[in-house]
């Protein structure tokens, strides 16, 4: 069941809104609703994850510098070897 939300958008943003929900043929409110539904999941995920960081940090629970300057620079080399 869904239920309604006031939502107070700047005129550019309004007009912004309007373009997309005509080129996509779906309404404002399902844009909208889509907008912050994605939003939403998005910050619950990343305070879930900071939390759970927190609760290894404060567990005494980290990684090696080393460790990750080493997992981080492999990642950086497969990604530039990907774009040549």
């Amino acid at each position: 069941m869904t239920e309604p939300v006031t939502l107070r958008l700047d005129a550019v943003t309004r007009k912004r809104l309007d373009k997309l929900s005509k080129a996509t043929e779906r309404s404002r409110a399902a844009l909208a609703a889509e907008a912050v539904r994605q939003y939403v999941e998005l910050n619950e995920w990343q305070i879930a994850a900071i939390q759970e960081g927190l609760r290894e940090a404060e567990a005494g629970q980290f990684i090696d510098h080393a460790r990750l300057k080493a997992k981080w620079e492999k990642k950086l080399a497969a990604a530039l070897d990907k774009a040549r």
